[in-house]
């Protein structure tokens, strides 16, 4: 699509941006203790990430505005224009004047503490959504691109990142229907609307808490949830509670059924299943897996099948220690079930390998992490962090930091707004954005992407900075692996910008970066006590990553799982039966824990909205990422010449290059 969200080096001629006096070192941008508290809006002040308009919710309507009537213009231009590159060039200046509304707005949507503003993004998002599945089915502009493609003669003279986006873009038209009759695109672009309203509201279903009747509770455990009047409050499972009946109570009650919910989730699988038949899929998956490393659904199937049969003896001789912990610690009821891994496996590994979080904490505080990530960066790539003091009304709250992301020779690369701290009604889920996207613009300047990461961090106190436990610092390293492909893939064209490439090779750079948080040399670099300033001793980071090791089996066996649940909702319809009994069905056959009557986990998958059908790619990208890891960083994960490789191959190119390509690299 004209403005899907795809989750080399600086072109000769562009000008250095060099250092500001602005920039202070980036460890001392999160030492200061955030306030937590909302915004003052009185007074002048600019607007959302420099953007003028968005001072104000308002604005919203005012850019989203704007950027429609760029579109015309553009659209009209591309029309008029003679086929070669710079019909290319158009199409992704047209591209570039609605994602920086859409992609902009779909993150404040979900994470501006203001309502107001939330509102106003989500309206937003809607009119450029609409907007955009129009132009997929114009005729007028499809047949702009096709004059080009063509030609034979032109197509070859095309450089290959301008032939590939010029094929993507005519991907994009292919699955929207563009050969298709009047009433049957129009039947497709209403399809893509209805499916961008179900996508929103299922996402904002995820996330409500239930409740019940505090009477229904034993009386024992109702402390440990948040009441209010005669009810109480379930918002999540409560996975690490030590309390065997808080956890079950709160995974009943927190997966129980919510008709409305699953109402929009039949309507949501139906309705992509009514898409794809009619551009031309045999399902939904078909649809969403072509250009993705894997292909095919049948790829993907015999993919995860291979992997679960592996798994399988493992899998089992970890459910069998986790049970014997739990027999060990509460006789009376040792049997396993699937609230019980997570607390358990835990348990198991502080047995082990002594890893209790409260020992490693003082040893990853924030701004100590984030100095290594810069030291990291900056010995592999050339390329420091810098935090920025944003302007008034920049960010939306005060607590964001921002860090601009600097190259040794070719100066400011882009910028990064850190959303770090818990505040409340923030998603929980830890998230990378794209709020704009690299390109190079006609006057040579390059525009700078602009990412925001967005954690759930505990905040600093007076006396306390903040402090990671292992988890939360790991976090930390894969979400800055997605901000790192987007600030160094320095594509022409911002269509394929960063992490707009397929999904299952943009989990790659950010699951390679949890191996260099796993990796004692580059961990002895930057973890200090925050008192004493004491190194964190080898023996921890040792124990720490062989506990890791286990119940490993087990972890990704759930992973197998929600992959093949994601193929199966949207393979063959109409579905074989309800989506919860093809979750029970699914969970006996590649997890192994009995489901439990009245729950619906599938009402939680909140990735089947952005990951529909791709879900299996955290699971391809971490062998393709092992891969990597073995090949260049294992034997020194400083190499200079193996980050520059690996930049050059594979994070420079964003999408703009076949993902085979960029795994196979250059040819020895």
């Amino acid at each position: 699509m004209l403005c899907a969200r795809r989750l080399g080096g600086l072109r000769a001629g562009l000008r250095v941006r060099r250092v500001s006096t602005r920039w202070s070192p980036v460890g001392a941008a999160f030492t200061v203790q955030p306030q937590g508290r909302r915004l003052d809006w009185s007074g002048e002040r600019g607007g959302l990430f420099g953007v003028p308009e968005l001072s104000a919710p308002e604005g919203f309507r005012v850019a989203q505005e704007k950027a429609l009537r760029k579109t015309e213009q553009l659209v009209r231009r591309v029309c008029a224009t003679p086929p070669g590159p710079r019909t290319v060039l158009i199409f992704d200046e047209l591209s570039d004047s609605l994602c920086r509304v859409a992609d902009l707005a779909d993150f404040v949507k979900i994470a501006h503490p203001e309502v107001a503003f939330r509102e106003a993004a989500e309206e937003a998002c809607r009119s450029i959504g609409t907007m955009v599945e129009k132009l997929n089915t114009n005729v007028e502009l499809y047949q702009s691109l096709q004059r080009l493609l063509a030609d034979k003669k032109l197509v070859e003279s095309l450089d290959p990142e301008t032939r590939r986006v010029a094929e993507l873009f005519m991907f994009d038209f292919e699955i929207s229907g563009i050969h298709l009759d009047r009433e049957k695109r129009k039947r497709a672009v209403d399809l893509n609307v209805k499916i961008l309203d179900l996508s929103s509201a299922f996402l904002m279903g995820t996330h409500l808490p239930n409740t019940i009747e505090k009477r229904l509770l034993p009386e024992r455990i109702r402390h440990h949830f948040e009441l209010a009047g005669d009810h109480a409050v379930v918002d999540s499972l409560r996975a690490e509670a030590p309390d065997d009946l808080v956890r079950e109570a709160a995974y009943k009650i927190f997966l129980y059924p919510n008709a409305g919910q699953l109402k929009r989730l039949e309507e949501l699988l139906s309705s992509r299943d009514l898409l794809a038949k009619l551009v031309g899929y045999p399902t939904y998956s078909h649809r969403a897996l072509q250009g993705t490393i894997a292909q095919s659904p049948e790829t993907v199937m015999e993919f995860l099948e291979k992997l679960s049969d592996k798994l399988s003896e493992r899998t089992m001789k970890d459910f069998e220690m986790i049970r014997g912990m739990k027999m060990k610690l509460n006789p009376q009821n040792s049997e396993l079930m699937p609230w019980d891994p997570p607390y358990y496996s835990g348990l198991i590994r502080a047995e082990r390998f002594n890893i209790e979080p409260s020992l490693y904490c003082p040893f990853f505080s924030l701004g100590a992490c984030m100095e290594g990530l810069s030291l990291l960066f900056n010995r592999l790539l050339g390329v420091s962090l810098y935090g920025e003091q944003p302007t008034k009304g920049e960010v939306w709250s005060e607590d964001v930091r921002k860090l601009a992301v600097v190259h040794e020779s070719e100066g400011l690369l882009g910028y990064i707004y850190c959303d770090f701290f818990q505040r409340a009604d923030k998603p929980h889920q830890d998230c990378h954005f794209t709020i704009r996207g690299g390109r190079l613009k006609e006057d040579g300047d390059y525009q700078l992407p602009m990412v925001v990461l967005m954690l759930n961090l505990p905040h600093s106190s007076r006396n306390l900075p903040t402090l990671l436990t292992p988890g939360m610092m790991e976090n930390l390293f894969h979400e800055m692996g997605h901000a790192m492909h987007s600030m160094l893939g320095r594509t022409r064209y911002q269509h394929v910008t960063g992490t707009r490439c397929p999904t299952d090779f943009a989990e790659v750079p950010s699951i390679l970066m949890e191996y260099f948080a796993s990796d004692y040399r580059v961990v002895h670099q930057f973890a200090r006590h925050y008192q004493t300033g004491q190194s964190l001793p080898r023996n921890m980071v040792s124990r720490l990553c062989e506990s890791k090791k286990v119940c490993a089996a087990a972890d990704m066996q759930l992973q197998v799982f929600y992959a093949a649940l994601d193929q199966i909702y949207h393979g063959k319809h109409p579905l074989r039966s309800s989506t919860t009994d093809i979750l029970r069905d699914t969970q006996e056959r590649f997890y192994g824990l009995p489901y439990v009557p009245n729950t619906a986990w599938q009402l939680r998958f909140s990735h089947l909205v952005g990951y529909g059908a791709k879900y299996y790619s955290y699971l391809m990208s971490r062998a393709v990422a092992s891969m990597v890891w073995r090949e260049c960083f294992r034997q020194d994960p400083f190499n200079r010449a193996a980050g520059e490789r690996y930049r050059r191959e594979m994070l420079a190119h964003g999408g703009g290059r076949e993902p085979m390509l960029m795994v196979q690299g250059e040819p020895k």
